[in-house]
């Protein structure tokens, strides 16, 4: 059987913990900000630790734990 390959764009945007969690940016911060007031684009800047459902999934993509 050989070995599973990373997928080289969630190897950029996901960035894995020593517990083993995910942690990924806000979407929504790159354009349309006037509109949006600053309490919500602040909230926008902090990352964001994926939640159990999407975990799954994401040890999929990352099979190696790519970026401890």
């Amino acid at each position: 059987m050989p070995k599973m390959k990373t997928h080289r764009g969630a190897k950029k945007r996901i960035k894995v913990t020593g517990t083993g969690k995910f942690i990924v940016k806000h979407s929504g911060k790159s354009h349309i900000l006037t509109k949006k007031d600053r309490k919500r684009k602040n909230s926008l800047k902090k990352d964001l630790v994926v939640s159990e459902t999407l975990k799954r999934h994401m040890q999929g993509l990352l099979p190696y734990g790519v970026g401890r």
